[in-house]
């Protein structure tokens, strides 16, 4: 079995990975590219294959570096099996959704601003019409259930802990004489985070593909970053400031309302109107509604006794153009919580151009900034940014809490990997910027010494 390593490989963006054996092709993963926007645009309307070439995709979650891709996919000619869990289906449909909108408004604005320069105008990658015609293809499998994806290959989820529904992958493979497993962890999610269960094990693994995308740093400890969080929003909303938060529609957004809902029914933070202002995570909120099941014991009893962990009298959720507009013109200190959670899009955008000329408000992230996004020319300091193609100075306060973060660190991948029983022959480290999948790559040489660990190079084929 050969795996063809094409997206998230010494980065953290643009997960796609092509696997070949017994003479068929899948795909596991179809995600966005998000980097500098000219190359992010050209690298993901190309794909190094051809799309009618493929006999089925594997979706481990719902992320749009994971998922984001798969109607240009469709669009160019694959027509066959889009295998996932339930709630990745249902996720999946309104981000790819939501992804064509976006992709559409933004050609929209950006190609006014060009027309005014003389400039061609742009087009988006694909249409909401081809994100539903994509969303058609996908087959929905439980967790702890096996299903036979192309000759000799069976397909598993088990939980994986990141997002609702997000999945590690399973291959259990027959190829000539020879059985092995092999292992997909997806993004793995940290132990003992609110709202989802923690990552399961798996056992008699022969092959890993894990990811890294904190394999060289350890997050802070989350009643510490929760305290700092309390700090950060206080300090901001009492000098009368706006706090921006660019959050991922779908994880960390329902992670963040909900901390906020504890932090103020503990009268620790003050009811100050809290705006999510984003379709995709007010339809994403209701997708994780629908799907109590994957909710922990913690979580699932908040659901059953004292109803929605998503809702309370000074949260307002918008949908509305004009709405999300509006909130330009308030005045009296606030929350808005929007997507993207790198600010490569999406509302999030606007709402950072419009406050952070004002050192009284504060740009937060609670989340991971893949390399030359917005979000981590922000939280590296410069200044200015440009946003829309105009540069702006930055003179709001910016802060980051990374305990919020959906991915395990480094001592909780370690422990991942630990608990993995199997012979564990060849270890592939995928989906971290360089210097993190590297610092793993040494780490798990020492964890599994007789494992041969791979950091694999762009477009590297491996065998297994």
């Amino acid at each position: 079995m050969n795996v063809h390593f094409l997206g998230a490989t010494r980065t953290t963006t643009g997960s796609m990975y092509l696997v070949e054996v017994n003479g068929r092709r899948f795909l596991m993963e179809c995600g966005l590219f998000q980097g500098r926007r000219a190359d992010a645009i050209e690298h993901n309307r190309h794909f190094p294959f051809d799309p009618r070439s493929l006999d089925a995709v594997v979706l481990s979650h719902a992320h749009i570096d994971h998922c984001g891709n798969l109607p240009n996919l469709v669009k160019r000619g694959f027509n066959g099996n889009i295998y996932s869990t339930y709630a990745t289906r249902d996720l999946a449909s309104i981000m790819l959704q939501d992804s064509a909108a976006v992709q559409e408004a933004d050609a929209i604005y950006v190609s006014k601003q060009r027309e005014r320069a003389g400039l061609p105008a742009v087009e988006p990658l694909y249409s909401a019409a081809e994100a539903e015609r994509a969303t058609r293809q996908f087959v929905a499998v439980g967790y702890d259930r096996r299903i036979p994806v192309v000759d000799g290959v069976t397909v598993t989820f088990r939980d994986a802990g990141h997002i609702l529904g997000s999945a590690q992958v399973i291959l259990d493979v027959r190829e000539g004489d020879r059985q092995f497993r092999y292992l997909f962890s997806g993004d793995v999610g940290r132990s003992n985070q609110t709202i989802l269960r923690d990552p399961q094990p798996v056992e008699d693994v022969d092959f890993l593909q894990v990811e890294s995308t904190y394999g060289g740093r350890d997050h802070g400890d989350a009643k510490d970053s929760a305290e700092e969080l309390r700090t950060l929003l206080n300090t901001t909303l009492e000098r009368g400031g706006k706090v921006i938060i660019p959050a991922f529609s779908v994880g960390r957004t329902q992670t963040l309302v909900y901390e906020l809902h504890r932090l103020t029914d503990a009268g620790r933070l003050p009811p100050v109107p809290i705006f999510v202002d984003s379709p995709l995570s007010v339809n994403a909120t209701e997708v994780f509604r629908l799907h109590p099941e994957c909710f922990d014991d913690d979580t699932y009893r908040f659901f059953q006794e004292r109803g929605n962990p998503f809702g309370m009298e000074n949260l307002t959720y918008i949908r509305e153009a004009e709405k999300s507009k509006a909130l330009n013109n308030l005045k009296e200190p606030c929350i808005i919580i929007s997507a993207s959670g790198m600010a490569e899009a999406g509302r999030i955008r606007h709402h950072i151009k419009n406050n952070i000329g004002d050192p009284k408000n504060l740009i937060l992230f609670v989340g991971f900034c893949a390399a030359h996004t917005l979000g981590a020319q922000l939280r590296d300091g410069r200044s200015p940014v440009n946003i829309f193609g105009v540069p702006h100075i930055v003179r709001a306060q910016v802060a980051a809490v990374d305990a919020f973060s959906g991915h395990a660190d480094r001592g909780e991948l370690s422990d991942y990997v630990r608990h993995i029983s199997g012979s564990l022959r060849k270890i592939t480290v995928i989906h971290g910027e360089a210097d993190q999948s590297l610092a793993f790559a040494e780490l798990l040489r020492h964890i599994r010494p007789t494992a041969e660990v791979i950091v694999p190079q762009p477009g590297q084929v491996v065998e297994f």
